[in-house]
């Protein structure tokens, strides 16, 4: 299993969720775990995904998720789970 941790950040606006989650199930990523809350209209939204079943790595999906991000006013990041662990090490 390739866990991945993507979060979404960003303005509240309408289909943020549905385009996000059609992009993955396009892209065989499985949300195991998904998180998503709105404080005073800002968005947030965290997901572990498992990427193990999609054609494209982690750096593509990155990618593509960051323009798809772009393209709804919102921010997408997707790391892979060890580099999200480090990074977030007290």
């Amino acid at each position: 299993m390739k866990k991945t941790i993507i979060t979404v950040v960003g303005n509240d606006t309408v289909g943020i969720i549905a385009r996000v989650c059609t992009y993955l199930a396009e892209n065989q990523v499985n949300i195991e775990d998904i998180s998503q809350t709105i404080i005073q209209g800002y968005f947030n939204m965290m997901m572990v995904t498992d990427t193990s079943k999609s054609s494209k790595d982690v750096g593509t999906l990155s990618q593509e998720l960051k323009v798809l991000g772009d393209e709804i006013g919102v921010v997408i990041r997707c790391q892979h789970e060890d580099i999200f662990n480090k990074m977030h090490r007290i």
